[in-house]
């Protein structure tokens, strides 16, 4: 057929089942959706490969300590046994060791080291609260015979509680922890200067407000009077800073410590942070980096695991505070504890009973730490009963820094 005389007609296009031609286009669409399939595969597998890339490299970032491990198989015995429930205990360690890169600066390295900040943190079986409790590092203590790195032993002595990390490590400092308190300690955590600064740097930074401005060439902190957002090594040195803010207690330091904790759990439990791949990971990467950890906590699902956890806690039973002490009677440069109050809180955390914590300036005339309520004085016809949950000087991570 032609359209007109000496000009071929253009083929009749193909009938569908009704009849009705096929819509020219149906062909380019069907290539395009071909095309899209495959595309979109490809992405789906490029992006598998990243994720696992970037979990191998977190992975193999943490430092497992089997040594510490071994150790304490050792005096599995004299151990606390271990809990029914599901609760947990990690000691985290902050070493002021001087060797490694970025540490040198802050001293001499003498090939030792001290637990510059110990804290117990007790993970409630229902993940329901935290509690992190601080251990004096002037603390008198008994320090058991430990292993040293040379392979000699140690003699059992009475003496202040971070030398047990000099003397043997994290196995020792552990087993001193469990000896003084009568708490299983389920996993450990070691995080150096290096460590903590890039931790810090991770969450780009925290906020603390400073009453007086502060010149310390110890701690290498230098920091006018006011509101400001402190990163790695302003932020290192006001953990670390002693005579030159308040009274120049070890005791305000741990308070300082504890508050600046609290700001730093609230700034990593941020939407910002976690929901956030481009800051989530930076974070990951710097906190992998920063722990040496025992085996079971080595691997970066085990790591996930205590995040989670952690993040479905509210950040007002994200608790903090010293265990109850006083200045040692034979010293007044070292600690002791103040009975019953201390051992009555680590009954409660190893029983997994709750404990309350409350600012020093909101207690009542008279009330002292591990107290059920009341104000020191004689119950009145009038007095309400004492609540069941004792309390304690503390803070919570809800608690601004600057407040």
């Amino acid at each position: 057929m032609t359209d007109r005389a000496g000009t071929p007609a253009e083929p009749d296009p193909p009938a569908t089942e009704d009849g009705a031609p096929d819509a020219p286009e149906a062909p380019r669409r069907r290539h395009w959706l071909r095309w899209t399939a495959l595309g979109v595969a490809v992405v789906v597998l490029a992006a598998a490969g990243v994720g696992w890339w970037f979990y191998r490299k977190l992975d193999d970032n943490i430092t497992t300590d089997t040594t510490a491990a071994a150790e304490l198989e050792k005096y599995e015995k004299e151990r606390p046994p271990a809990g029914t429930s599901a609760a947990r205990n990690i000691l985290l360690i902050g070493s002021d060791t001087r060797a490694g890169e970025g540490n040198r600066k802050y001293g001499r390295d003498k090939g030792t080291q001290r637990s510059d900040t110990t804290i117990l943190l007790h993970l409630s079986a229902g993940k329901s609260s935290a509690t992190a409790v601080s251990l004096p590092r002037d603390l008198m203590v008994t320090i058991p015979s430990c292993r040293k790195a040379d392979g000699t032993r140690t003699r059992e002595q009475f003496a202040q509680f971070n030398w047990a990390f000099e003397f043997g490590g994290t196995a020792c400092t552990i087993r001193t922890a469990e000896k003084l308190t009568g708490i299983r300690v389920d996993h450990h955590m070691v995080i150096d200067f290096r460590g903590f600064k890039k931790m810090v740097d991770a969450v780009d930074g925290v906020e603390v407000c400073l009453k007086e401005p502060v010149d310390d060439p110890d701690a290498k902190l230098k920091l006018p009077a006011g509101r400001q957002t402190l990163h790695g090594e302003q932020a290192l040195g006001f953990v670390r800073a002693r005579k030159s803010i308040g009274n120049g207690s070890d005791t305000e330091r741990m308070d300082r410590q504890q508050q600046f904790l609290g700001a730093l759990v609230n700034k990593v439990q941020s939407n910002g942070v976690l929901l956030n791949p481009t800051k989530l990971y930076p974070v990951l990467d710097a906190a992998t980096k920063a722990i040496t950890t025992d085996p079971g906590l080595d691997s970066l699902r085990d790591l996930y695991d205590l995040a989670r956890a952690m993040r479905a806690i509210p950040t007002e039973k994200v608790q903090f505070l010293t265990v109850p002490r006083r200045s040692y009677r034979y010293d007044a440069n070292r600690d002791e504890l103040v009975q019953p109050a201390a051992d009555d809180l680590f009954r409660y955390l190893r029983e997994d009973r709750p404990v309350l914590v409350t600012p020093e300036s909101e207690k009542k005339d008279g009330e002292r730490d591990g107290s059920t309520g009341g104000d020191g004085k004689p119950d009145g016809p009038e007095a309400s009963p004492p609540s069941a949950t004792p309390t304690f000087t503390g803070r919570n991570a809800a608690e601004g820094v600057c407040e």
